[in-house]
């Protein structure tokens, strides 16, 4: 007999993310998984689903949905062992990008202004000695004496 094989959606399987700002990440990973051939999935020709992030547009407040080709896959034990690995990862907390100084970051504790300063501090001593060190190094290549330009003399027939 014919063991009845059940087929899900790409965008369901998007709806179960621990952390749905994350989903472009999680597409990204299950088309590299289809294509390194981990599991089977197909297009849905026609279909597009929207993705549950919110993306935000840079110097501006606007936000804006992406949207992703359907694609339809069977659930295998081996696939729901990917998913629940991949999903786990991706609920963690992000370690990357920096909290944007402001005054409501400092206010709020998100960022030591004491650090800040000292690091302002330090930047700018560098650069200061930088410049102090590529005035000296000028004004002593302009002291040195050059040397006379040789005389030629030409010769006449």
């Amino acid at each position: 007999m014919f063991a009845l094989m059940t087929y899900l959606k790409l965008s369901d399987q998007v709806a179960k993310l621990a952390n749905p700002q994350r989903s472009d990440s999680f597409v990204k990973a299950f088309k590299e998984a289809v294509r390194e051939g981990q599991f089977e999935a197909a297009y849905m020709n026609t279909e597009r689903f929207q993705l549950p992030k919110e993306f935000s547009r840079r110097n501006s407040d606007e936000t804006y949905n992406r949207s992703a080709r359907e694609m339809i896959f069977e659930s295998t034990p081996e696939f729901d062992t990917w998913f629940d690995e991949t999903n786990r990862s991706l609920a963690a907390n992000r370690t990357g990008g920096k909290i944007k100084t402001s005054i409501e970051s400092i206010s709020s504790g998100l960022v030591d202004f004491k650090a800040l300063a000292a690091e302002t501090r330090q930047k700018m001593q560098a650069s200061y000695d930088k410049g102090q060190q590529l005035g000296s190094s000028r004004a002593a290549r302009k002291t040195a004496p050059k040397k006379a330009a040789a005389k030629t003399t030409r010769k006449t027939k």
